[in-house]
């Protein structure tokens, strides 16, 4: 994904990766999976959008929580979580 700007706050990477055992330099690589899912977080868009990306990265279903500024994809959360696999798996089709 040449084309795509990513950018996050450093001190929420170490706390994500304490937390979920995630980095967000890893996150990203979510955004690169042609088969990735894109969703609107409706419970947390109050002062601006927010979005859910599903997709394969560092060897597993990677949930993504982002927003868009200024162009640039702002990553603020990520972790392997089961609802986000089961998401992924239903929008693509794939029974395990």
């Amino acid at each position: 994904m040449a084309w795509a700007r990513f950018d996050w706050d450093p001190n929420k990477d170490v706390e994500n990766q304490e937390k979920h055992g995630v980095s967000f330099a890893t996150a990203q690589y979510a955004f690169a999976d042609p088969r990735r899912v894109i969703a609107e977080d409706l419970d947390h868009s109050v002062k601006e959008k927010r979005y859910y990306c599903f997709g394969m990265a560092g060897g597993g279903v990677l949930t993504v929580r982002f927003t868009f500024r200024g162009g640039t994809i702002r990553i603020f959360g990520a972790g392997y979580w089961r609802r986000g696999r089961r998401i992924y798996e239903r929008e693509n089709q794939i029974h395990g």
